[in-house]
């Protein structure tokens, strides 16, 4: 479907005042997004040939891999290049990947955002999800900050809704589990251990619909003999 028009460019902002999302910015928060790195520089290098969108923290290291669009979460929608709200001033079924970073972490709904990163994807477009995780003992360092970390299981069912496909959705844990050096080892994986990380990020694919549509069942009927 089209986008829907988006309202005109707002004007520009005046002096931010502290967020929530501001806790990336302490050493806690850098060590978890640092540990991220390797995970965005992996997805992107898996669309060379379709431009991607990144939406994140403003403390996060920004991806330089390819041709991509790079925007902040600020309280007002977002900002970088251009300054926008929702709906996204993109076309649908643009983007080979859309990447978001901490962008919902402190969000009580996700689903407006995510339906539009589903509209701008490709049909089996990728989009890569890194939230808190609400299991880690790391949520010590970010207690108080009006941060919201959400179960996996409450992921899946939003990225269900906005059109992502349930079999194509995987998971992996990253960060610390508590200590905030870096280079302090493996900072990532999928183990029973992982599962502590102070993050989690979700790969998911949009769904691919079929050219030809499945030929419905012919009704079976009982013959006298």
């Amino acid at each position: 479907m089209p986008a829907r028009s988006p309202a005109r460019q707002p004007a520009e902002p005046g002096p931010r005042s502290p967020g929530a999302l501001d806790w990336f910015d302490s050493t806690a928060g850098q060590a978890l997004l640092g540990a991220e790195v390797g995970a965005v520089e992996r997805m992107l290098a898996g669309c060379p040939a379709l431009p991607w969108l990144w939406i994140g923290v403003r403390a996060a290291p920004l991806p330089s891999t390819g041709r991509g669009l790079v925007l902040h979460r600020r309280d007002d929608g977002f900002g970088g290049p251009i300054r926008c709200r929702l709906p996204l001033p993109l076309a649908s079924e643009s983007l080979g990947a859309v990447l978001l970073q901490h962008a919902l972490d402190d969000a009580g709904k996700a689903d407006e955002l995510l339906d539009e990163c589903a509209r701008v994807l490709t049909p089996g477009g990728a989009l890569w999800l890194a939230a808190l995780n609400p299991w880690t003992p790391y949520r010590a360092r970010w207690a108080g900050a009006g941060l919201r970390a959400r179960d996996p299981a409450s992921w899946q069912s939003t990225l269900r809704r906005a059109g992502f496909s349930r079999v194509a959705i995987s998971v992996q844990w990253l960060g610390p589990h508590w200590r905030t050096a870096p280079g302090s080892g493996v900072e990532a994986g999928v183990g029973a251990t992982d599962r502590l990380r102070a993050g989690l990020a979700f790969t998911a694919n949009k769904r691919v619909r079929a050219l030809i549509p499945p030929a419905p069942l012919r009704k079976l009927r009982w013959q006298a003999s």
